[in-house]
């Protein structure tokens, strides 16, 4: 294992202790920073406007996305992220190309802190950047995120074969959508049994959700309408 790696990974097992004291994460400045007062209301706001310029991209072909998104937005300014973040949210998403944490909620730089992999999964480098995040920089939200057409979880439900890495990648997702009828389902389900494997790995995440200073949610995202729902 890499030596930066495995220093991560050391960090993360002492999370608890260092960054912990009495169930509440350590104090830190935000002074500054984009920090909203509730991070989830702000998500799914963020989502809506993206949403509704998505829908009107796919209307008017001419639209300029770009200029439809983060207008009157908090901006955390340059010189601020220089040498630290306090971003407010984590994304654990897919690595499919169409799928960009930062446009569907509308934010900018700064702000979210995005662990992707083919089908969201929950591999132990997800687990110890997470924890690094609500510990460490302190994100009181944590969303675990699926998205319809899902081409990891649609190679799970099938029997293509596959190299050994490969197998690794899905196996974990197979063991979480069985029985789905369709991909739209599976995809759901797969995203329903990261968290639980967040949840069932990390004792540090079962510690922050059970003194409030961590809400855990799940969600799927819609590539036609644009819209995240919560599950």
């Amino acid at each position: 294992m890499p030596l930066h790696r495995r220093k991560l990974l050391k960090t993360s097992a002492g999370l608890a202790i260092t960054a912990f004291v009495g169930g509440q994460p350590a104090a830190a400045s935000t002074e500054g920073f984009c920090q909203p007062r509730d991070p989830l209301k702000n998500l799914m706001g963020g989502n809506h406007r993206f949403c509704s310029a998505w829908q009107e991209a796919a209307r008017n072909p001419s639209t300029n996305l770009g200029s439809e998104v983060h207008n009157n937005r908090c901006f955390n300014a340059p010189q601020t992220l220089f040498n630290e973040q306090h971003p407010w949210a984590t994304v654990l998403t897919c690595a499919d190309s169409r799928v960009s944490p930062s446009w569907i909620f509308d934010t900018t730089p700064g702000e979210l802190f995005v662990i992707r992999s083919a089908g969201n999964t929950a591999f132990d480098a997800a687990i110890a950047s997470i924890e690094y995040s609500v510990s460490i920089l302190q994100t009181p939200l944590v969303m675990v995120m699926g998205h319809s057409g899902c081409g990891a979880v649609s190679t799970a439900m099938g029997d293509a074969a596959l190299t050994p890495s490969l197998e690794r990648l899905i196996s974990p997702i197979r063991s979480q959508i069985a029985d789905s009828p369709d991909l739209a389902a599976a995809v759901r389900s797969n995203a329903l049994g990261t968290a639980a494997t967040l949840r069932g790995n990390s004792a540090l995440l079962r510690q922050a959700e059970a003194t409030g200073a961590l809400k855990l949610v799940v969600s799927y995202f819609d590539l036609q309408t644009g819209a995240v729902t919560l599950i």
